[in-house]
């Protein structure tokens, strides 16, 4: 045991993407236009499903869903880099930090969760459309939603739990732009072998098995569409699924990238990359990538437009 489980750093310095000079406003004007660019997109979102009959379907209650994780996911770290840019000592709290890192795991840990259900609703609008109002009801939507946000918010204590019990003593710069399992188990005096696995185990897992589950439904997909004799009934099928197959394939292409990998040395400039896309470039793609491929969707902005 560590003596007294007490910590001596009080806060840390967030290093940011350590650009020097001009670049650094650059960073700032670029990482605002798409801040702004992401809650815009995804409050229209939420706005256009919550105010359109129309789009009062199960594909776009866990559409407008996702927005609204989008929106603190992002959050939860882009006005925080913002900050940095537009000073020379980006310093965090140790209880801010820990509080970012928390909200961080918990909208990333819903999305991947929401992603799988949405996953499993294109399974049963194309597989059993017959049924799929019965297997889809407003009550079955609600509880899949709320237990999304509700596994998000259990699974993200194991982490935070577990490493804020860790000591941290002299050296407290961060060499991130936020507070994340990899950099704060670095920063920790002691290498605690059984957290570091219980927190790979939480992370790793969460991941393999909302990304399989989303697999499996396409399987079943794909096993179906090919079947449709008709090429424009198979065409029809597959574009109801290529919005959500291209945000999955973002966003967990990315995730897997920096938590299901072996431990070990890794570039520390191509992770913050990578981060910036599943943190920061996704959230903002998403309205644009499910609006501009559907067809109800472009009619319902219309409509609203014409008023």
């Amino acid at each position: 045991m560590w003596e007294g489980n007490q910590t001596e750093v009080k806060e840390f310095i967030l290093r940011g993407l350590s650009i020097n000079g001009g670049g650094q406003a650059l960073l700032f004007t670029l990482f605002f236009v798409i801040y702004f660019l992401t809650l815009f997109g995804n409050i229209s979102i939420i706005m256009l499903v919550w105010s359109n009959a129309s789009l009062h379907k199960p594909m776009y209650f866990f559409l407008g869903n996702l927005s609204f994780v989008e929106i603190w996911y992002t959050t939860s770290t882009v006005p925080k880099m913002l900050s940095g840019f537009l000073s020379q000592d980006n310093r965090i709290s140790f209880t801010g930090c820990f509080i970012q890192f928390f909200f961080l795991f918990t909208f990333g840990t819903t999305e991947c969760f929401l992603l799988a259900v949405m996953g499993y609703d294109r399974y049963l609008a194309i597989c059993q459309p017959l049924r799929y109002n019965i297997l889809m009801s407003s009550r079955i939507c609600s509880c899949l939603a709320a237990f999304c946000w509700i596994i998000g918010l259990l699974l993200s204590v194991v982490p935070v739990s577990l490493i804020s019990q860790l000591p941290f003593c002299a050296e407290n710069e961060v060499d991130h732009f936020l507070c994340d399992t990899g950099p704060l188990l670095e920063l920790s005096c002691v290498r605690d072998f059984a957290i570091e696995v219980a927190c790979s185990i939480c992370t790793s897992s969460m991941l393999l098995i909302t990304f399989s589950l989303t697999c499996i439904s396409y399987i079943f997909i794909i096993h179906t569409t090919i079947r449709i004799p008709s090429s424009t009934g198979r065409r029809k099928a597959f574009s109801t699924c290529a919005s959500h197959l291209t945000v999955v394939i973002m966003f967990f292409g990315c995730a897997m990238y920096m938590y299901v990998r072996p431990s070990g040395k890794h570039p520390l400039y191509f992770d913050k990359m990578v981060a910036v896309l599943y943190t920061i470039v996704t959230p903002l793609l998403n309205p644009v990538i499910y609006s501009l491929r559907n067809k109800e969707f472009i009619k319902a902005v219309k409509k609203v437009m014409k008023h």
